[in-house]
C-alpha cells in the first residue's frame, strides 16, 4: 500500500498488466505557488510497489513537490543483507541504490533488521519499535511481574536498553546447513521466569519458528504468560505452529508489512 500525506494512492493496471495511478495533492501543489513538502508512506505488500514509487516521486516532482520524503517502516530485501557465494545477488544494496536514486529528503525505517540496511540507505532516519512495545505493555496490564524475553543476543542488545525490567535471551541451536531452528537455550535472568508474564520481542517473522521454540522453552521454565511484539510480521505466521500451538496468549505487530486479520493478532497502524 502506497499514501501520500495520508491518501491512499489508487493503483490499478491497463489491459496489459502496467500500473494505472490516481493520487490526490498535485492539483493542490500546483497551484501553490510556496515551497510543497509531500510524505510518501509505503507499507509493503509486492515488489511491483517499487516501480509505483518510482513513478510517484517523478509525478510529484513535475507538480511542485520540493520537499518529498519517504516513510517505509519495512525495508524491501533487508534478509539479503550479505553474499556468501558468487551466485548470491546482493539485493539488498540495489533495492537501497535505486531509493538513493530517488533522492528522498529523509527516509525513515521502524526497526531495521540490520545495521546493514541503514548503512545503504542514505539520510535514513531510524524510528525505534519503543512506543508499540509499550502499547503491548500496557495491553497486557503493565509491568507488574513481567519479564523481557529476547529470542538472541542481537534482539537483546537491540533492546534491553530500552526498558528498566528484568529480561532474558536466547541462544538458538541451528542446523547451519539448512538454517532450520532445531531448539533453543536461555540465559539471562532466569530466575525471573517461572510464575511470571513474559513479552517476547523482535523484529521480524516469518512462520514464527524461533518464537514457537521460545515460548515452548518459557513454558518448559514455567512461564505463566508469553505474548509475542514483531514490528515486521509477515502474513506467513498464519501457517506457523506460533499461533496454533497455544503457547503464545497473542501476538501484536504494526501494519508494515502484516495485511490480514486474525483474532490472535493485534495490528498497531504505523502512522
Amino acid at each position: 500500500m502506497i499514501r501520500i500525506n495520508k491518501n491512499d494512492v489508487c493503483v490499478n493496471k491497463f489491459p496489459d498488466g502496467t500500473l494505472l495511478l490516481k493520487e490526490q495533492i498535485s492539483a493542490d501543489c500546483s497551484q501553490n505557488e510556496k515551497e510543497q513538502k509531500a510524505t510518501i508512506t509505503w507499507l509493503f505488500e509486492n515488489n511491483e510497489e517499487l516501480v509505483a514509487l518510482i513513478y510517484l516521486a517523478g509525478h510529484l516532482r513535475t507538480h511542485g513537490v520540493t520537499e518529498l520524503s519517504l516513510d517505509m517502516p519495512y525495508i524491501p530485501n533487508a534478509r539479503q543483507d550479505r553474499v556468501k557465494e558468487v551466485e548470491d545477488v546482493f539485493t539488498l544494496k540495489y533495492f537501497a541504490e535505486v531509493i538513493n536514486w530517488l533522492d528522498f529528503n529523509s527516509v525513515t525505517v521502524l526497526d531495521p533488521h540490520s545495521s546493514v540496511s541503514e548503512a545503504l540507505i542514505n539520510k535514513v532516519l531510524v524510528r525505534t519499535p519503543e512506543t508499540f512495545i509499550r502499547k503491548v505493555i500496557d495491553r497486557i496490564g503493565g509491568t507488574d511481574e513481567l519479564t523481557m524475553f529476547y529470542p538472541d543476543e542481537g534482539a537483546c542488545k537491540r533492546y534491553s536498553g530500552m526498558f528498566h525490567l528484568p529480561y532474558a535471551f536466547g541462544i538458538k541451536n541451528r542446523d547451519w546447513k539448512t538454517g532450520e531452528i532445531k531448539g533453543l537455550d536461555v540465559s539471562g535472568m532466569t530466575d525471573c521466569i517461572c510464575g511470571k508474564k513474559i513479552l517476547i520481542v523482535d523484529d521480524i517473522s516469518s512462520k514464527g519458528g524461533t518464537f514457537y521454540f521460545s515460548a515452548k522453552k518459557l513454558k518448559e521454565l514455567g512461564a505463566k504468560e508469553i505474548y509475542l511484539y514483531i514490528s515486521h510480521c509477515e502474513n506467513t505466521i498464519l501457517e506457523g505452529d506460533v499461533l496454533t500451538s497455544g503457547l503464545i496468549e497473542k501476538v501484536f505487530t504494526t501494519n508494515s508489512i502484516f495485511t490480514k486479520k486474525d483474532e490472535r493478532i493485534e495490528v498497531f497502524d504505523y502512522e
